[in-house]
């Protein structure tokens, strides 16, 4: 019974990306999508698998995470807390079906100069490291608007001079590392850490470890790039070129080898994504604390139906996400449609928000750290909106052919000063929304939406101009959100004002 709730969960937060294409071919195309049959399979697949990932985490990850975490914070170990909120980091963003999706379509746009592994391990060594560094900065109570300051110049700094190549995705790979694993483990060992250390509030101190989870990959995957592309001319496939990108040609099966022995290795790569997450487990469980993990077997079986989850999702995501994705922008694009790419962008952007289960997740936890001075409703309305303007925005980017440095960097520029604007109180939340925002099913699609414009529109490169719809989806939730907590700021002190007038 609680698999089919889980199941249920999973067709819920697909179902807004469905209507939403539905209504767009009924009304707007008034056309049946070639691959339909293929499309809805691929996407029953991507359900399944996210029911299956989602319920071995319940079983397994997030129990003994939970565990751990109380544990290591009850023994009073800094470097201890350090050690583990790195190697937590670490394992669960190496193991994020979103960013797995984003870098092998990297590896492929980028004709092998990108390598997806090596990608993913920039990605999550960063993520660990700042996980460490954040529980430092609660446990000493530094304000962490000064880091968030710090980090987001710095980015703005190296985004100045990377590669164009590179820009876009170290911005999405930003924005895809704090998702369906990551930000439960790591949100609840930030709330806490603040829960249990005298003088912290669990609103100003308990939240920003995602912040700084998404911020810091911003800038390490931009200095890979600047290694990788510098002297060197890069032709990314444009066009008829992308021809080879066709999903379905690296399903399991695909060429001369035999579909089971090719299911296997893929299960195999889904172990070995999976492995740091049990290793983390295992270390800290028998060789720190020195203690048996409970209820072992459900815990094996959890972590089973965590691979078998991935590899699902996987084959459905090639299969349903990334074919809709490219089929939407290739119908639009062809029928000149391109007011409607703006709607479509938009629709995707706010319905799919709405339905995501962490920001859902995060709202109630703002909700209950603010005692009732924010409500989760609000939030997820402003995030959902900052969504469906970013991703707005970053269609409008490829569609004009412009420079991403400058949208970028005038993107984070603005959130630096309203971070200076803004009451501090609400700066560590307001960051952490901006990372919640993608969810495992919204990034495919997304990703696909980009690489299809940029493929399809005449003068693109599928590398420079595909990516950055991710980053546009995580820069605007902050603006949105920042910008309605200075509003209110604002309306209070001028009713306070108008109340000791009166008197």
């Amino acid at each position: 019974m609680n698999f089919l709730h889980t199941l249920g969960h999973a067709a819920r937060n697909l179902a807004p990306i469905v209507i939403v294409v539905a209504v767009f071919q009924a009304l707007v195309l008034r056309t049946v999508p070639d691959g339909l049959l293929s499309m809805v399979v691929g996407l029953a697949i991507v359900v399944f698998g996210v029911a299956l990932f989602l319920q071995g985490l319940e079983m397994g990850i997030f129990p003994i995470g939970k565990n751990l975490s109380n544990a290591l914070a009850r023994r009073g170990s800094l470097l201890l807390l350090m050690a583990f909120g790195f190697t937590l980091g670490f394992a669960t963003v190496i193991a994020e079906p979103a960013l797995i999706a984003v870098a092998e379509q990297a590896e492929v746009i980028s004709e092998g100069r990108i390598e997806g592994m090596v990608l993913r391990l920039i990605v999550a060594l960063s993520v660990g490291a700042v996980v460490a560094l954040g529980i430092l900065r609660t446990v000493l109570g530094h304000p962490l608007h000064w880091y968030i300051l710090t980090g987001y110049v710095l980015v703005v700094l190296v985004t100045f001079f990377a590669p164009e190549e590179i820009v876009g995705l170290a911005y999405d790979s930003g924005g895809v590392t704090t998702n369906i694993v990551t930000v439960p483990l790591v949100a609840a060992l930030g709330l806490g850490l603040a829960a249990s250390i005298s003088g912290r509030n669990p609103l100003r101190d308990g939240f920003g470890l995602v912040a700084l989870a998404v911020m810091v990959p911003m800038i390490t995957v931009q200095i890979y790039g600047i290694i990788v592309f510098t002297g060197a001319e890069i032709a990314a496939p444009t066009g008829a070129e992308t021809a080879a990108m066709d999903p379905g040609t690296d399903l399991p099966g695909a060429g001369e080898r035999h579909w089971l022995s090719a299911m296997g290795m893929d299960l195999l790569l889904m172990l070995r994504d999976v492995a740091p997450i049990i290793a983390v487990i295992v270390v800290f469980q028998y060789f720190v604390l020195r203690k048996r993990i409970p209820y072992l077997p459900r815990v094996m079986f959890g972590f089973v139906l965590v691979v078998l989850g991935l590899y699902a999702f996987v084959v459905g995501l090639k299969l349903g996400l990334f074919p809709i994705g490219e089929s939407m922008a290739e119908q639009l694009i062809t029928n000149e449609l391109f007011m409607w790419v703006y709607l479509f962008a938009f629709s995707i952007g706010f319905a799919t928000t709405m339905a995501e289960p962490a920001l859902i997740a995060i709202g109630q936890k703002a909700e209950e750290a603010a005692r009732g001075s924010l409500r989760g409703n609000v939030i997820r309305i402003l995030v959902a909106l900052g969504v469906a303007i970013g991703i707005t925005i970053g269609v409008h980017r490829i569609l004009a052919g412009d420079s991403i440095h400058h949208y970028i960097m005038g993107g984070y520029l603005l959130v630096i000063v309203l971070t200076i604007l803004a009451p501090k109180q609400i700066v560590a939340l307001a960051f952490d929304l901006g990372g919640v925002t993608t969810s495992e099913v919204t990034v495919p699609l997304v990703t696909a939406l980009g690489i299809g414009l940029a493929t399809h529109l005449e003068d693109r490169n599928v590398l420079i101009d595909g990516f950055g719809l991710i980053a546009f989806a995580s820069i605007f939730p902050i603006v949105t959100v920042m910008l309605y907590a200075i509003a209110v700021d604002l309306y209070e002190r001028w009713s306070a004002r108008d109340e000791r007038q009166e008197e």
